[in-house]
């Protein structure tokens, strides 16, 4: 079975009809999707999504390019989605400093409370990272303790010598789209190196088509691509890969059920 451990199936505009997207995506072997939120009415809607079908489920959280939505109380909100059975963790969350005039300080500020609120939940993060790998090492670092749940770097583009900082943190690396590229070189270097107890695979859907794919709308069904190279590179089956990574998933997202799409 093929596990899709982050998506967004809350892009209505995208997605039009969740229950036809479901089938293709269950007619391609996906058995499971994180269906994961950016604001509290993007975390809301997975959470209404998951509730509505088999073999999905949610995470809550605020994006870091998302910190115009934030509302007072937002993080109280999000933490009451979470209590749901199918919430299994706090994300995506993180640093962002691709864009121009991005407002570093409060970001980082983010970041720091939303670690700080899955601790509380204990619940693992899910976290996002562009252009900020110094400063999401150093907060994740100072907050070494929060991180009892776990966490994943999500469709992770870094080096070699990132992935093994974020590795002794004892979080997850897991790749999208990109690892199929042409050019992904240095994320090959990655996908050979991690180990087979920290690997994740996702789409980060409607985003990052994996190749042939490339520009068309993304969808978890795209999930085996990023498998099947990934079992390339390591030179391994893809069986045994699907199951490493299905234990994975369910080692860090404990609140995933048996129940499937």
């Amino acid at each position: 079975m093929f596990i899709d451990s982050h998506a967004h199936l809350n892009y209505e505009d995208k997605y039009k009809d969740t229950g036809e997207l479901l089938a293709d995506i269950r007619a391609a072997g996906v058995g499971m999707v994180v269906n994961v939120g950016w604001n509290y009415e993007s975390s809301a809607l997975a959470a209404r999504q998951a509730l509505s079908h088999r073999g999905l489920f949610f995470a809550a959280g605020l994006h870091p390019s998302n910190l115009a939505d934030f509302a007072e109380g937002d993080f109280a909100r999000m933490a009451g989605l979470l209590s749901a059975p199918k919430g299994v963790a706090v994300g995506e969350i993180g640093l962002d400093y691709h864009y121009e005039g991005t407002d570093e300080g409060a970001q980082r500020r983010a970041f720091a409370a939303q670690l700080e609120l899955a601790d509380a939940l204990g619940l693992p993060v899910i976290i996002h990272s562009r252009d900020a790998a110094a400063d999401t090492l150093r907060i994740l670092r100072d907050n070494r303790e929060k991180l009892h749940n776990g966490g994943v770097m999500h469709c992770f583009s870094g080096s070699p010598e990132t992935a093994k900082e974020y590795l002794k943190l004892g979080l997850y690396i897991s790749f999208a789209g990109p690892v199929t590229f042409k050019n992904a070189r240095r994320l090959d270097e990655v996908a050979k190196m991690v180990p087979a107890d920290r690997i994740l695979a996702e789409t980060d859907s409607p985003y990052l088509a994996p190749e042939p794919l490339r520009g068309t709308l993304n969808t978890p069904a795209n999930v085996v691509k990023v498998y099947e190279k990934l079992a390339l590179l390591r030179g391994e089956p893809l069986e045994a890969l699907c199951e490493q990574i299905e234990q994975n998933a369910r080692t860090l997202f404990t609140k995933l059920r048996g129940e499937t799409l």
